[in-house]
């Protein structure tokens, strides 16, 4: 069974996802909102009938002090809706501040055209998004 990360944004939702063992984890696409979150299910319908998933782990955008900020409240929405209709599957938030940072600076160090940037840039902050989740599972293990 596989892990599904996301990266739910205002225009774009990054996707990212483990390998069986959940031990890697790869980019594998940014699906365009247009606005809608039908859109988005839609396509997470599709990936979820080619790959075993057993959870999706959204992050959440907290302020830098940790408080909920108005993406965050909007992002829990879509979470709602997740939990809803994937009532089988485990659905997780985790924290994703400084994810699309982070993402930047990989993007930047890797001499990424400006260009593709905005194409990948969601993807690249689900991959993080899905290692912090799974290092997170290790570290709970190892205790």
């Amino acid at each position: 069974m596989r892990i599904l990360g996301i990266d739910y944004g205002e225009a774009r939702v990054g996707i990212a996802i483990t390998d069986a063992l959940n031990i890697t984890v790869q980019g594998l696409e940014t699906i365009q909102r247009n606005n809608s979150d039908k859109v988005v299910l839609r396509r997470l319908d599709e990936i979820l009938k080619k790959y075993e998933i057993d959870t999706i782990v959204v992050g959440l955008p907290l302020n830098m002090n940790g408080t909920m900020s108005e993406r965050a409240k909007v992002t829990e929405k879509f979470v709602h809706k997740l939990k809803c209709k994937y009532n089988h599957i485990k659905i997780e938030v985790i924290d994703e501040r400084l994810t699309t940072v982070a993402a930047h600076k990989t993007m930047n160090f890797l001499d990424v055209n400006k260009n593709k940037k905005r194409d990948i840039v969601d993807t690249i902050s689900a991959v993080y998004i899905l290692e912090t989740y799974l290092n997170k599972l290790k570290n709970t293990l190892k205790n």
